[in-house]
């Protein structure tokens, strides 16, 4: 090994890799700088726990051919026997280093180090990677040279370790705040936080398809249900809306108990108004499908269907933080998201799934049927409304 070139690397990990923009990016000029220090390294794996609702963690994994290849695991990954059965598992559950020597008969039995071994490597080492809330993470490291790793390319290895981890960690940290972000105020909503929007008041105008909609019944159905089916219910409720929200480049805001509010963002030319509008009613079409199929039984085999009200307006905005002393909300607020939350009480009037405003409706090319104007509460003057044409009113619950 190289001490000047072992040297640098610490220095650089240090300064915060700023040459590498990226996680993998880092990753993989880090396990080159440690081969051009002297390190044999054939395959390196970094194993990241993460916080996520759906993901348990991230893998990194560096070959000199291939570079970084980056997967993710959910939970069950806990339960699986190909993890179960391999030395990672040994560093998460005991915290200690995992060392095998693949050229020799009295190796660990791990599947894994078949696989490896297959492979030409000769060495296998797996060290805990520890975090500063001491959360146990894991790396590997292999190498092709014949008789494994020297005693000193170990100790040049565990040199440098400590200060990877940092940086890993800061990274980490910084990853996970974003996805906490996006899973609890949406994408808009946290990059603005992150990139500092923070004080009450911080506000901004922003045009918008409104999406507002409601669970029809659900005060009875609070009411005849246990409490943890109903939770499981409204999750399987607004799995129905949020993909297909997604999907069309809209915006989940806020979810209301049963109501979920979401935007379609407009250029503030209007240029991509009808674009937009039209992204948003693809969206309602798949969402109100879903919706229509989604089925729940009870124990005692009682099938329950749902029906929602869904309310598309388009207007301005004001888009940003509002509440009181340290505790605030991101989110939006205005005359058009009042008007789009009483078009939702109509559509319950009229028995119907999908109601828009004349704005709404202007801006697609979709056959509407007119539904009457309508004095709004709140509102000088009454709004025409409009129902999907191939859509009748639904009979009462």
């Amino acid at each position: 090994m190289l001490p000047d070139k072992l040297r640098e690397i610490i220095d650089w990990l240090s300064d915060g890799a700023r040459s590498a923009p990226t996680p993998s990016r880092m990753m993989a000029e880090c396990c080159e700088r440690l081969v051009a220090a002297g390190l044999p390294l054939y395959r390196v794996g970094i194993f990241i726990r993460t916080l996520h609702p759906e993901i348990f963690g991230r893998n990194f994994i560096w070959r000199p051919e291939t570079g970084v290849v980056l997967s993710s695991v959910d939970f069950d990954i806990q339960e699986a026997p190909e993890f179960l059965s391999s030395p990672l598992a040994l560093v998460f559950r005991e915290g200690v280093e995992v060392r095998s020597r693949l050229h020799e008969p009295s190796t660990t039995p791990f599947p894994f180090f078949d696989d490896m071994r297959a492979e030409g490597v000769t060495d296998y080492i797996a060290i805990p990677l520890t975090f500063v809330d001491n959360m146990l993470h894991a790396s590997s490291w292999t190498t092709k040279q014949p008789g494994g790793f020297t005693e000193e390319q170990l100790a040049a290895l565990k040199t440098v370790l400590p200060t990877l981890a940092r940086l890993i960690e800061v990274i980490g940290i910084r990853r996970v705040t974003v996805t906490l972000l996006d899973t609890y105020v949406g994408n808009r909503a946290g990059g603005r936080i992150l990139g500092g929007q923070i004080r009450r008041g911080h506000t901004e105008t922003m045009r918008a398809a409104i999406w507002l909609s409601d669970l029809r019944g659900f005060t009875a159905l609070s009411d005849r249900l246990p409490p943890e089916s109903v939770v499981e219910i409204l999750n399987r409720y607004f799995d129905c809306q949020v993909p297909a929200i997604l999907k069309h480049g809209g915006e989940v805001l806020k979810f209301m108990g049963d109501g979920l509010l979401a935007v379609f963002p407009i250029a503030e030319d209007d240029a991509d108004r009808s674009t937009v509008c039209g992204h948003a009613l693809e969206a309602t079409r798949e969402a109100s499908a879903a919706v229509e199929a989604l089925r729940w039984s009870d124990a005692a085999g009682a099938e329950e269907r749902f029906r929602f009200g869904l309310a598309l307006h388009v207007g301005k905005v004001l888009y940003g933080n509002i509440g009181g002393g340290n505790r605030l909300d991101f989110t939006c607020i205005g005359p058009a998201v009042n008007l789009a939350a009483r078009l939702e009480k109509i559509a319950g009037k009229l028995h119907r799934t999908v109601v828009a405003s004349a704005t709404f409706a202007d801006a697609t090319t979709t056959d509407w049927t007119d539904l009457g104007e309508f004095p709004i509460a709140g509102f000088a003057k009454a709004e025409r409304v409009y129902g999907l044409a191939d859509e009748g009113a639904t009979p009462e619950s």
